[in-house]
């Protein structure tokens, strides 16, 4: 097998799980000799990374086109090793590598007839505990209470929100309204459900904002507080550990495995949250969670964008035992559940290790060429 071409495609779609904001990601397709297709994705966000990847990955397809994709390892320095100019700490490189890097390891799995996550090893796990991903939209606590409420009786195991999003609930700004929502939470889910609280990027609080709030917090048993002092604070960090008994999970903005390995050396974070689609897909978050097993830490998948993420991150968090559980979005989106035939979804609150050949989805191009941007 060789691969005979390969093509960026910037898509564009509203996601209801984000106020019905538009979200933008840009698809890799590597097809080889044989007709068989390998998916991959970068999480772009914006229109203008989106083009940006798609002009990186339509340079870097020269690197690939007629070499055999089952060669993962040699792909991924040549197209890494090319990028450096303009891409040596992460960036829309990264971007361009991850999309071209997770559809290697789809076609790879194809062309030997097993699952990626087969050919990262085999699960570590039988089965992840399932949660919900979700943003804080509504004014209304006691609304936003119910719809949690909702979304736990399909049986997940609880949820993670984030502070600071779009629409109204206004979360992340005021004390009282903050430690409010999480005790109104925590007495609509119950006291055994898993429940932790995201910031989002227009929270800037700063460490005594934090440790208070945090200790706050800490009375309703929190499972973790993510980026609570944004992406890089060492020392702040250290002093809201030392403080509070919530873990501290970030991570999710660095790019490369350097980045990673200088937030597990501060000793300040025990959750590293990792996006394939942006850290150089699957080999990237590979290497991460073995430097993470070796912390002593954990690893969480952020697979908030298409099916072929979540795919990828399901693959690797079953072949880590640094990885604990798997979010899910809680409300349909097309990326999920209109780009391949078989969503993926839990069990009882439960996700098992994906089937099939390579990432084991099937793309529906059709639906592809419906939100190309």
């Amino acid at each position: 097998m060789k691969i005979a071409s390969v093509e960026a495609i910037p898509v564009t779609y509203p996601e209801p799980n984000d106020f019905n904001a538009y979200r933008h990601l840009c698809l890799a397709k590597i097809t080889a000799d044989d007709g068989q297709v390998g998916w991959g994705e970068s999480i772009t966000m914006w229109p203008e990374a989106s083009r940006a990847t798609a002009a990186v990955i339509d340079g870097m397809a020269e690197l690939l086109v007629g070499k055999n994709p089952v060669n993962i390892d040699a792909l991924y320095r040549s197209i890494k090793d090319h990028s450096w100019w303009y891409g040596y700490e992460g960036g829309i490189a990264s971007f361009a590598v991850s999309a071209l890097d997770i559809a290697l390891w789809d076609l790879r799995g194809k062309a030997m007839g097993c699952s990626v996550t087969e050919l990262l090893g085999g699960p570590v796990h039988d089965r992840l505990p399932a949660i919900a991903s979700s943003h804080a939209h509504h004014s209304s606590i006691p609304e936003m209470a119910e719809e949690a409420q909702e979304w736990l009786s399909t049986g997940l195991q609880g949820m993670k929100v984030g502070f600071g999003k779009r629409g109204n609930a206004n979360l992340g700004f005021e004390h009282d309204r903050d430690v409010e929502y999480v005790r109104a939470m925590r007495e609509a889910i119950g006291p055994e459900k898993m429940l932790m609280v995201d910031m989002g990027v227009k929270i800037r609080w700063d460490v005594s904002t934090a440790v208070k709030r945090c200790l706050a917090f800490d009375e309703h048993n929190l499972t973790w507080i993510e980026e609570p002092l944004g992406a890089w604070d060492p020392e702040g960090y250290a002093t809201l550990r030392s403080k509070t008994e919530t873990l501290i999970a970030y991570g999710e903005r660095e790019w490369t495995l350097q980045g990673f390995e200088r937030l597990l050396e501060t000793g300040t974070v025990d959750v590293i949250g990792c996006d394939p689609g942006r850290a150089d897909g699957i080999t990237g978050f590979k290497k991460l969670t073995e430097r993470v097993e070796y912390y002593r830490r954990q690893s969480n998948a952020h697979a908030w964008s298409s099916a072929i993420v979540t795919a990828a991150s399901l693959a690797i968090s079953f072949s880590s035992s640094s990885c604990k559980l798997f979010e899910f979005k809680p409300l349909e989106n097309p990326m999920q559940h209109e780009l391949v035939t078989n969503p993926f979804d839990h069990i009882d609150g439960w996700v098992y290790p994906p089937t099939g050949q390579g990432l084991g989805i099937e793309v529906i191009e059709e639906v592809v060429d419906r939100y190309r941007l």
